[in-house]
């Protein structure tokens, strides 16, 4: 693992909003955007944001249905990320 992509991957998990998307997408399965707007409180534009930086980096998938977009986590996540949010998510 070369430092350039540890510091896209911390980059990205810094921002505790993306872990927790992260972690509640891993729980509660597929969301649009609109409903992890609303849990975290936070606009939807800010929320759409985050997934969409998680998406390009292969964290989380998405797809478009019924006029909403739906998210939910990679299973063939990064192996960097995985373990960094597993790592993250322990404390």
């Amino acid at each position: 693992m070369n430092v350039k992509r540890w510091n896209v991957v911390f980059r990205a998990l810094v921002n505790p909003n993306r872990l927790l998307i992260v972690k509640m997408l891993s729980d509660e399965g597929k969301m649009t955007v609109a409903e992890i707007a609303e849990k975290f409180e936070i606009s939807v534009t800010a929320t759409s944001n985050h997934l969409v930086l998680l998406k390009n980096l292969d964290v989380l998938n998405a797809r478009g249905t019924e006029g909403h977009v739906l998210y939910w986590v990679n299973t063939d996540l990064p192996k960097d990320f995985k373990k960094a949010i597993d790592i993250a998510l322990r404390s």
